[in-house]
């Protein structure tokens, strides 16, 4: 795969939630066969919509015209169960997917700098995550990447205790110069 094929951009409103909520589907299709209920595997387009317009940000990877990336970053959110998503520097990413047929490409990667970047420039100091603790694979994955524990917590949503991981994006250079 040509890596200059794929262009990651801000969701536009005109984009397909249809094209969204299918790749959810099938991205998340392997995770359903492990017996995972993430809402990505069966959310419904008004949920996509929804999960897309509580964000900060979306963004899609595009090739060809049709999507095949979807990633969605959250502000604070106070209201939230988990004590470290209520913190005012901590933002998260969620419906996060990327074709099968592309995935292990680098566009995954792409999606989180982006996000990295655009947290980090509204002010946050932590990015983090919540995936099914069972999911290794993808627990290893983000740890690679500077994730790390943060604690458990079990949605109502979901059928698996899910675990938080977080990663820095001020470094030590950077808390310095904010002493």
């Amino acid at each position: 795969m040509n890596e200059e094929e794929i262009i990651i951009r801000p969701y536009h409103p005109d984009d397909s939630i249809g094209q969204i909520t299918a790749l959810l589907h099938e991205a998340y299709g392997q995770l359903a066969r492990m017996g995972l209920r993430y809402l990505a595997t069966h959310q419904d387009q008004a949920t996509t919509l929804d999960r897309i317009a509580s964000g900060v940000r979306t963004f899609v990877a595009e090739q060809g015209g049709a999507i095949v990336g979807t990633l969605t970053l959250y502000g604070p959110y106070p209201e939230s169960s988990t004590p470290w998503y209520r913190q005012p520097t901590v933002f998260h990413f969620g419906q996060f997917a990327v074709q099968p047929r592309l995935q292990r490409n680098g566009i995954g990667l792409r999606m989180i700098e982006l996000a990295e970047a655009e947290a980090r420039a509204l002010g946050a100091t932590e990015l983090a995550l919540d995936t099914a603790q069972p999911a290794e694979h993808l627990c290893q994955w983000y740890q690679r990447l500077g994730f790390r524990f943060i604690e458990y917590v079990q949605w109502d949503v979901t059928n698996y205790r899910s675990v938080i991981l977080s990663k820095r994006l001020v470094g030590e250079m950077d808390q310095a110069s904010q002493d």
